[in-house]
């Protein structure tokens, strides 16, 4: 079997959404934080968490992380994305901050800008008139700034602590975690302004149609935007997204699942959505051959070294385990990419 021509896949991980049961949210997440053990076992570069309101899914990325901090020991552990309009940017960087240090520098942390469902929660999250607060790019501006850890007052400033007078600033610091944020780009303009200020970029299956109808068109220009204005000495990456439910080892029935889910949300691919003209990347859903056929027609995953596997809402653990286990052993390897170590792809 070939290699896919012009892949060079070098880093692969996974985001899952973090489903629960409304009267059991402890099944759902252990079975969150076991699949992220199932990632590191079977050499997985990255796990990824979706954060989420209102819904039953994980409410606060930076607890969660803490706690996959402590079940895992080498794979990255990122969020995608942390909505930015709900945070406070100071207790924000605290609580990643000591996530950071628990995992020992293993977090990625993704943003966005603005607030899902603000005319709910918008009055509940802040004080006085939300709507005039700045809940776009200069709040994740704010919680970088302080990820940098720079003495709070002037140079004289001290606290009294019960281990003595020290400087004030945010604490526990985290040395690189401001290197390791990242920002969901879907327009032009996030693109932009993550690269003016030297954030990591994820780009998904779902982008803005911006003077194009063509979903790659408008990705790969996206990234062309993005890698003209990042500052050659940024430690900056490029990771794309995509729905891929590879089914060689699953049940029949699995399969006809599979299929169907897939066929469920065609729709909305084949044009550009509302007044933003949103444009769908299709979900790659098949055999091995089958997606790597499709993926070697993506021309976007010929632009970057990053592939971030996104797992369909919904499912079960023991389809995401499935869909990991083949996705590692009969596609990943065929894009270019290699186990994170020797001993893990000799165990799995």
């Amino acid at each position: 079997m070939s290699e896919v021509a012009a892949t060079g896949i070098s880093s692969l991980s996974f985001l899952t959404p973090g489903n629960f049961a409304e009267d059991d949210p402890y099944a759902g997440l252990d079975d969150t934080l076991r699949l992220f053990e199932v990632g590191e076992r079977l050499g997985f570069d990255g796990a990824w968490i979706r954060q989420r309101h209102l819904e039953r899914g994980v409410s606060s990325a930076a607890v969660f992380l803490a706690a996959a901090s402590q079940r895992t020991r080498r794979i990255e552990l990122g969020t995608a994305v942390i909505p930015i309009g709900y945070e406070n940017p100071f207790r924000l960087a605290g609580d990643l901050a000591l996530a950071d240090a628990l995992s020992r520098g293993r977090l990625q942390v993704g943003f966005s800008t603005g607030m899902p469902h603000a005319d709910l929660m918008g009055h509940l999250v802040h004080e006085g008139d939300w709507r005039a607060l700045d809940l776009s790019y200069g709040r994740i501006a704010r919680v970088r700034h302080h990820l940098l850890g720079h003495p709070l007052g002037d140079a004289d400033t001290v606290i009294q602590t019960p281990a003595g007078a020290q400087r004030p600033r945010l604490q526990p610091h985290s040395p690189g975690l401001v290197d390791r944020t990242w920002y969901g780009a879907a327009s032009l303009r996030s693109a932009r302004w993550a690269g003016e200020q030297g954030l990591s970029i994820l780009s998904g299956n779902i982008i803005a149609g911006e003077g194009t109808d063509d979903f790659a068109s408008a990705q790969r220009a996206l990234i062309r935007e993005y890698r003209g204005l990042v500052a050659p000495e940024r430690p900056a990456r490029v990771a794309i997204g995509r729905v891929i439910v590879p089914f060689d080892s699953a049940a029949a029935a699995t399969r006809r699942r599979y299929r169907a889910y897939a066929a469920s949300r065609h729709a909305r691919t084949l044009a550009p959505q509302g007044a933003k003209r949103t444009l769908f990347a299709p979900d790659v859903v098949g055999t091995s051959e089958e997606i790597l056929e499709r993926l070697g027609a993506d021309p976007v995953l010929a632009d970057v070294a990053e592939l971030r596997l996104e797992l369909p809402y919904e499912f079960d653990f023991g389809d995401y385990e499935q869909i990991l286990h083949d996705v590692r052993h009969y596609i990943a390897p065929r894009l270019g990419w290699q186990p994170a170590t020797v001993a893990e792809a000799v165990a799995n």
